[in-house]
């Protein structure tokens, strides 16, 4: 039976809600009248959410059937669903020369992959209501490159294409899509994602040098998740929201910048900024 109580709220489900963005707007949503799902590998990460009156549940994103059992047993539940957050993922750093392509294969189905398998069981659901609306977490990744980035910034560029296209099929029936570009944020992701690079770089790597410089400039943040998540809200309840959104003023200028810079020097600024 569902919850009647929850009639009036809106129905948010949440990815990647054990740590981070995903835990930080899973808060922030369930603070401010939503109900929210949090799905994430590690249940045990979310349990602290529990006590906001956040539900939580299992979700591999790269699995079919993880995705399903999580999609269906919220409409179980509570028969609509009106936001998506899309957080779940992860950074695969290192030179595409040495990056193993299961390691590539890996980073495009957790990032891309997962994330369309989760929008394609909840769009009928959306459709039938005429309304609801899916943001999608990208990075600024999703609009440059970096040295020893490509395989993360394929499946970001990859991840707004495809919100751009996903964002004109759906508009004739009433689901907004969103894209949230965040720069380096303090988060466990850095630290991750600085783990992996320096592990799969070999010491005797003619890419070391490079790979340490932008192991540096990883760990730095402009931004903390609360900054994220307040982007967030404010995409998820705004009645005509924008079709991508920035955390700080300076990277809106630099996406504009970007624009009208020659390749070559970006291709410069991009180097210098990793060495």
């Amino acid at each position: 039976m569902k919850k009647e109580k929850l009639i009036m709220k809106k129905i948010a489900v949440v990815t990647g809600a054990s740590s981070g963005i995903g835990k930080e707007v899973a808060k922030s949503l369930q603070q401010n009248g939503y109900q929210v799902i949090g799905g994430a590998r590690r249940v045990e990460a979310m349990a602290d959410l529990k006590d906001l009156g956040i539900e939580i549940a299992h979700l591999d994103v790269t699995e079919a059937g993880s995705r399903e059992t999580f999609i269906q047993d919220i409409l179980n539940e509570y028969g609509r669903i009106d936001l998506l957050v899309n957080s779940a993922g992860y950074g695969s750093f290192g030179a595409l020369e040495e990056v193993t392509l299961d390691e590539a294969r890996r980073q495009m189905d957790v990032n891309v992959f997962g994330i369309i398998g989760l929008i394609q069981l909840i769009l009928p659901t959306m459709r039938a209501q005429k309304s609801g609306r899916i943001i999608n977490i990208s990075s600024l990744a999703g609009q440059s490159y970096t040295p020893l980035g490509g395989w993360y910034h394929a499946s970001k560029h990859t991840l707004e294409t495809l919100s751009d296209v996903l964002r004109v099929e759906l508009k004739p029936f009433g689901v907004d899509v969103v894209v949230v570009e965040p720069g380096n944020t303090a988060t466990n992701w850095q630290g991750t994602a600085v783990g992996r690079l320096l592990e799969a770089t070999p010491k005797d790597s003619p890419y070391r040098a490079l790979t340490e410089g932008v192991a540096n400039t990883l760990q730095n943040s402009n931004a903390t998740v609360a900054d994220v998540a307040k982007v967030v809200l404010k995409a998820s309840e705004v009645r005509n929201p924008k079709i991508r959104y920035q955390i700080k003023f300076q990277e809106k200028v630099s996406v504009q910048l970007m624009k009208f810079i020659p390749g070559k020097l970006v291709d410069r600024l991009v180097t210098r900024l990793v060495r």
